[in-house]
């Protein structure tokens, strides 16, 4: 045993990917349901909402107030 730890440095820093952290706040049935989807397809909870929203926003519609 050599009494050292080994750690490689990492090739990009944050927010050199092109991504940038948020904070939101869901409720926890919502969590659950992510859980639940995110062990179904092997997939983090970050990677599925990332893909989640990105399907929502190509088809969202914006409406207009009716006063």
């Amino acid at each position: 045993m050599t009494g050292e730890i080994k750690i490689t440095k990492k090739t990009a820093r944050k927010g050199e990917d092109g991504s940038k952290i948020i904070s939101v706040r869901m409720k926890d049935e919502l969590v659950e349901r992510l859980d639940a989807l995110s062990e179904q397809t092997n997939r983090s909870r970050n990677e599925l909402i990332n893909l989640l929203l990105q399907s929502a926003i190509d088809i969202v519609k914006v409406e207009e107030e009716k006063c």
